[in-house]
């Protein structure tokens, strides 16, 4: 069987964001003006190694879509069979998410990791849903394997093809339970202290969930030292296609912005198999499920809005996105103070 492993990750260029952050100084503006847009500007910069950096030409927006066999235990507020009905919508452009990215004028690419159904962007599937995990493994070795080798593939085909700037995003129906199980076990955190609503479940679907994450966690806590068993035991395949995804995006020095919890999650256990693959993650947005906060702060990503969003689509991300690209241009546009003719501040 053949292992993964991800080449070690570069780093985004220092001296890069330092010059960007030298250009702001004199720009046509005062002085850290534009707050948080012109830290936003210098990661750019940083990573593209360039400053002030080259417009974005070519913005993708990848949905990773799978289905958890957990999802039957009643943790959602949807049953299981949404998920593939959601894919065909998002093919056909219907989705908070395609309305976001059009908006953005960003690419949108729906791949099918484990979708339990058939769906027209299955190249990648891995397999038909995933085990429960509260009482089994989500993958066999062999699948958690194709899923992230699947992740790493898809990042390559996107950047090979001219892809400057990355959105993660997940659809599928229970993804919150495996990707919170994910963060309590990486962060230390208590079951109960992870378990969100969701997709808007009742009390009893929260207690339903609070005992499936509660279970889960005592099961991936025996593997916890191996991130690929961690996925295994207590991920799936579309969670185990992301993480191989934001790490190899890392490798190649393309900067991605995450979105909510299960993108969240996922870099998590990506950054525990590619060390220094935050370095190219933005956190897009704060999701409103609590074990989202807690991946944030363990990779130590401020996130660019909050606007209490709850899906993990790319929505968030792809709302953010006009606001990274902007940023940039700030950098690449705005004439300085001599440039323009104008006197600047304490001359």
């Amino acid at each position: 069987m053949t292992d993964v492993s991800f080449a070690d990750v570069p780093q985004p260029d220092e001296a890069a964001r330092a010059e960007a952050v030298r250009r702001h100084a004199e720009l046509l503006k005062p002085v850290s003006a534009l707050g948080e847009l012109e830290a936003l500007g210098a990661w750019v910069a940083a990573c593209q190694g360039s400053a002030p950096p080259r417009r974005f030409q070519r913005p993708r927006v990848i949905v990773f879509a799978g289905d958890h066999g957990i999802a039957a235990k009643g943790v959602s507020a949807y049953r299981p069979e949404v998920t593939g009905q959601l894919v065909d919508n998002l093919l056909k452009g219907a989705g908070p998410v395609a309305v976001a990215a059009a908006v953005a004028d960003a690419g949108l690419r729906v791949v099918d990791i484990a979708v339990d159904g058939e769906t027209p962007v299955a190249e990648y599937k891995v397999r038909a849903g995933s085990g429960s995990i509260d009482v089994e493994d989500a993958l066999s070795e062999d699948e958690v394997r194709a899923a992230l080798r699947a992740g790493m593939a898809i990042a390559d085909a996107e950047v090979d093809e001219g892809a400057d700037l990355l959105v993660a995003g997940s659809v599928g129906v229970g993804a919150t339970t495996p990707a919170a199980v994910l963060v309590a076990a990486l962060t230390g955190a208590e079951p109960v202290a992870v378990v969100g609503r969701g997709s808007g479940i009742d009390d009893n679907a929260w207690m339903r969930k609070t005992v499936a994450i509660r279970d889960a966690l005592r099961r991936a806590r025996a593997v916890l030292p191996d991130p690929v068993a961690l996925l295994r035991t207590a991920g799936g395949a579309d969670l185990a296609a992301l993480t191989g995804f934001l790490a190899q995006a890392a490798v190649r020095r393309t900067p991605v912005l995450l979105d909510g919890l299960a993108v969240g999650a996922a870099a998590l256990v990506a950054e525990e198999l590619a060390p220094g693959a935050r370095s190219w993650w933005q956190a897009a947005h704060r999701d409103a499920e609590p074990a989202h906060q807690m991946a944030l702060d363990h990779l130590d990503l401020k996130p660019v809005v909050d606007l209490g969003i709850r899906l993990g689509d790319g929505t968030g991300a792809a709302t953010a996105l006009p606001l990274l690209i902007t940023a940039a241009r700030l950098l690449t546009d705005l004439p300085t103070h001599a440039e323009a003719g104008v006197t600047p501040p304490n001359a």
